[in-house]
């Protein structure tokens, strides 16, 4: 057993702020578009340009602000980006109130909340490592994973419930407060944090903010699993706008089973998050690469046969369920492993490069996705989805990529 108190009071903080701030985003899941559609009545291409283009161009704002994250101690940025989006946020309710909501302001705070998650998620990411032993840093991040998928189980429900009670902008009020709370857990965290000390006479010249993707590309593990996962993130993600055309206008589901088929499966995050640090103990990294990313992607064209009624709700349940289960189990030994290869001095700008490629392949994979279900149906574009991400197993990192420093598996059943 892991003893729960070892990792210390400062990532228990750290822990609850992410918590608030994730519980937050869950009960806003999907809050933007839902108002662009309730209260702006906005078309399908409007909808679609919030769920692709916001978070696209706000990638490209992220990347100018690698370096500066790099360069400056984390627990402020992480403090600044939560007000930002709590800020940003927060004029929803405002111009709503007063009947001045538009939707280029929607598109504006779009933008906003996803460049500062990008910023946000690099400077923990740093800080994490800097806060956390080497060898915790696996049950660190099963820690945020499980955090993850229990508020997805959680949030939308209840927000969709909250929407029906009180009215469009109420999820939006929550998550905007919930960043207010993160803000203030981050800040209750005690110890001096060190100023990075930058490598190198300039480090902030105008090519630092490509040393991300330099150190990626350049380390044979990471390019795999970093190519790897922009195909199957954005293959994956590209299939939620399509099933929902499917199943909701198609084949007649009602909103509440749409809900349930995909918030049930999410308990499977807090299983797989649960088995990461035990499998790899057992198994080792290698075959969690190999195996568990392998898994992830075999079972997407199964929603390509879903048909109306009961079985059709079980069967989106059950492939959702199969993909979380292994995508929670595999997503913290790659964070895992991602800050273990990267030099302290790289792994805001790392981690910006990853987010930034992963927001762009959704978008474009989105996008596209789109485009052929307009032409052909729905049903068509999740069988093509489901027929590529079969071929993604081929950019998992071959054996010895990956097990420099990895420790032996165990074989004992302790």
């Amino acid at each position: 057993m892991v003893d729960r108190t070892r990792l210390g009071r400062q990532f228990g903080w750290l822990w609850a702020a992410y918590a608030v701030s994730a519980y937050g985003s869950g009960l806003g899941f999907g809050a933007l578009p839902l108002i662009a559609v309730l209260v702006l009545h906005a078309g399908p291409a409007e909808v679609s340009a919030l769920s692709a283009v916001g978070p696209a161009m706000g990638a490209l704002i992220a990347v100018p602000l690698a370096p500066w994250v790099e360069f400056r101690r984390k627990r402020p940025v992480m403090i600044t980006m939560d007000l930002t989006r709590f800020a940003a946020m927060a004029t929803i309710p405002v111009a709503y109130a007063f009947g001045l909501l538009g939707f280029v302001q929607l598109l504006v705070i779009s933008v906003v909340v996803a460049a500062a998650k990008i910023a946000f998620n690099a400077a923990s990411g740093a800080y994490l490592k800097a806060l956390v032993r080497p060898e915790d840093l696996l049950v660190a991040n099963a820690r945020f994973e499980s955090t993850n998928w229990s508020s997805i189980a959680v949030g939308p429900p209840l927000g969709g419930a909250a929407i029906g009670l009180f009215g469009p902008v109420t999820t939006v009020v929550a998550d905007a407060l919930s960043y207010l709370f993160s803000a203030l857990g981050i800040t209750a965290i005690r110890g001096r944090e060190e100023p990075p000390q930058p490598s190198g006479k300039n480090p902030v010249r105008a090519g630092a903010v490509l040393d991300g993707w330099r150190h990626i590309m350049g380390d044979a593990g990471l390019r795999a699993l970093y190519l790897n996962q922009m195909l199957v993130g954005g293959l994956i993600m590209a299939t939620e706008p399509l099933l929902a055309v499917l199943l909701l206008r198609q084949l007649g589901f009602p909103p509440w089973q749409y809900g349930l088929a995909f918030a049930a499966p999410c308990v499977g995050g807090l299983i797989g998050s649960r088995l990461a640090r035990r499998v790899v103990a057992r198994h080792g990294r290698q075959w969690v690469f190999r195996t568990v990313g392998t898994l992830r992607a075999v079972w997407l064209i199964g929603l390509a046969f879903v048909r109306p009624g009961v079985v059709g709700l079980v069967t989106v349940i059950a492939v959702e369920l199969a993909i979380i289960i292994n995508m929670s189990l595999y997503t913290p030994v790659l964070a895992t492993y991602r800050l273990e290869r990267t030099p302290k001095h790289l792994v805001a700008r790392t981690l910006t490069a990853w987010s930034i490629g992963q927001q762009a392949s959704i978008a474009v994979f989105t996008a596209l996705g789109g485009l052929l279900a307009d032409v052909t149906g729905p049903r068509t574009a999740l069988t093509v989805a489901g027929l590529l991400i079969l071929a993604t197993p081929l950019l998992l990192p071959r054996h010895g990529q990956t097990s420099q420093h990895e420790p032996e598996p165990s074989r004992s059943h302790s």
